[in-house]
């Protein structure tokens, strides 16, 4: 459905990638499989996703907790605020 990759620096890029399901994945309520990674220096600092089970969710930095899915649009300015907060905190 999309994916998209934006080049901020050599070393920094935010990859998008939404896929849209028959059926919602176990632990969501969606029809929507998604990863939305924030990438530095070849390490994930920030990423949101859902899996099978274990429902939406997000990582930063070594942290995990879940996510409240509300639509897409919301998904991705949630995403780019994540990205906007670690960048003033590095």
């Amino acid at each position: 459905m999309l994916q998209e990759r934006i080049v901020l620096t050599a070393a920094s890029f935010p990859e998008i990638v939404v896929w849209k399901l028959s059926a919602s994945l176990p632990g969501s309520r969606h029809p929507f499989k998604y990863r939305l990674a924030y990438v530095v220096e070849n390490h994930c600092v920030v990423r949101f996703d859902n899996e099978a089970g274990k429902g939406d969710h997000k990582h930063v930095g070594a942290k995990e907790a879940p996510y409240t899915f509300i639509d897409l649009q919301t998904l991705r300015a949630d995403f780019f605020t994540e990205i906007r907060t670690r960048s003033r905190n590095r």
